[in-house]
């Protein structure tokens, strides 16, 4: 049964991504069809990630209430839901509205999954669940490309994949007995079992988590992370298209680059984490996110640009499983749970905040300076990062 369930988590994982970069690899040919400015595009960010926040500020409670598995299957299905109203909708105002359920179902999921797998598998299981992330967010600009070209237009493309987060939604409501049999059973590590329950048993309001020591520095280096990858995901296909002078079908397709480094580097990263810690694979993939952008700020041909999402890609890899996988480790097993939702929570708001700020500089200024502000949030997230390890060391929790 512990097998079939990670089958499962592994499904869940893929539903987690294939939404994710459906908007920015449509949004080069949506915003011309509403007649509205390419700034835009963050407002429909910003309420898909105002719905997260709300959802992962709510996610102790809720997986207290349903458990992870209902949690799970519900947030897929309102997914599933907002996309296909995406597929009929022809008004950016009805987007607009669409995109409420869309936040909602999206950061329960996310906070419970993630809490699930960091107490009950090893750090490889982690990175290789979120290599089936980076596989739906690979596969959503293919699936969207695929429907530009071929005459679906981007309706199509969010029609294609709400269907399939249907069935996946179907999977996962058909697997619930799974998750209780799984408890029940005994058959996850006895440690993990022993942490689950000490969670359980103690609720924190957001005031006392953010009084943690390194809780702060957790939340501003996954605001920054969330805030540098969703940038890349809603800003890569409109500077292609845009600076580069891609067309709009082939710069949809050439964003999928960035989810092939994602879902490679976390393929590999399940096997580096044998060997190195949470701390050194966060280090290492920061390393390789900044060699990417620096390579963007090189003039040259769109191959070029090509190369520094491939790079860019791999060094995201490692980063946000080894935050989540290592806060039972800096905060402890029965703090985990509430740590991840404000983790996620912050995490959104980076979502919610950073692509629109630029989608500004790219209006009033130019697209061109992508890679700048992709240096500055990737700064301020090693300086929190190394914050935390500091402060968790000295305070005893590591």
């Amino acid at each position: 049964m512990v097998h079939l369930l990670l089958v499962i988590i592994y499904l869940a994982f893929i539903s987690l991504g294939l939404p994710d970069s459906l908007l920015g690899s449509a949004w080069p040919t949506m915003y011309q069809e509403f007649g509205v400015p390419v700034s835009y595009a963050g407002i429909i960010s910003m309420i898909i990630s105002a719905g997260t926040i709300v959802s992962s500020l709510q996610s102790d409670r809720l997986t207290k209430a349903l458990g992870t598995g209902k949690v799970t299957a519900i947030s897929v299905g309102m997914t599933a839901a907002a996309l296909f109203g995406f597929s009929v909708t022809k008004s950016f105002w009805l987007l607009c509205l669409w995109a409420v359920p869309y936040g909602l179902g999206a950061g329960s999921v996310d906070a419970a999954l993630n809490n699930y797998v960091a107490l009950h598998y090893k750090s490889r299981h982690m990175s290789w669940l979120h290599c089936m992330w980076g596989v739906g967010a690979m596969t959503g600009p293919y699936v969207m490309g695929y429907a530009l070209s071929g005459g679906s237009g981007w309706h199509g493309g969010y029609r294609y994949i709400s269907l399939i987060q249907i069935a996946l939604s179907a999977v996962l409501f058909f697997s619930l007995p799974l998750w209780n049999k799984n408890r029940s059973a005994g058959q996850t590590q006895a440690a993990s079992e022993k942490s689950t329950e000490a969670a359980e048993r103690r609720a924190l309001s957001l005031a006392r988590i953010i009084r943690i020591p390194g809780a702060k520095e957790v939340m501003l280096c996954f605001f920054c992370y969330c805030a540098l990858e969703s940038t890349v995901i809603l800003w890569a296909s409109s500077y292609l298209n845009i600076f580069k002078e891609v067309p709009a079908e082939t710069a949809a397709r050439f964003a999928g680059i960035f989810f092939i480094g994602i879902t490679v580097g976390r393929a590999l990263s399940g096997f580096i984490t044998m060997k190195l810690s949470d701390t050194q694979m966060i280090r290492l993939g920061q390393t390789l996110i900044a060699a990417g952008v620096i390579l963007m700020l090189i003039p040259g041909t769109p191959e070029l640009t090509l190369i520094s999402l491939a790079c860019i890609g791999l060094g995201c890899a490692p980063v946000y499983p080894s935050i989540i996988h290592s806060t039972p480790t800096h905060f402890g097993a029965d703090k985990s749970q509430a740590i991840i939702g404000v983790q996620m929570a912050s995490a959104y708001v980076g979502i919610c905040l950073m692509p629109p700020v630029f989608g500004l500089i790219a209006n009033h200024i130019t697209v061109a300076l992508l890679p700048v502000y992709l240096l500055v949030i990737l700064a301020l997230m090693i300086a929190m990062h190394e914050l935390l390890v500091k402060k968790t060391r000295r305070e005893g929790i590591r």
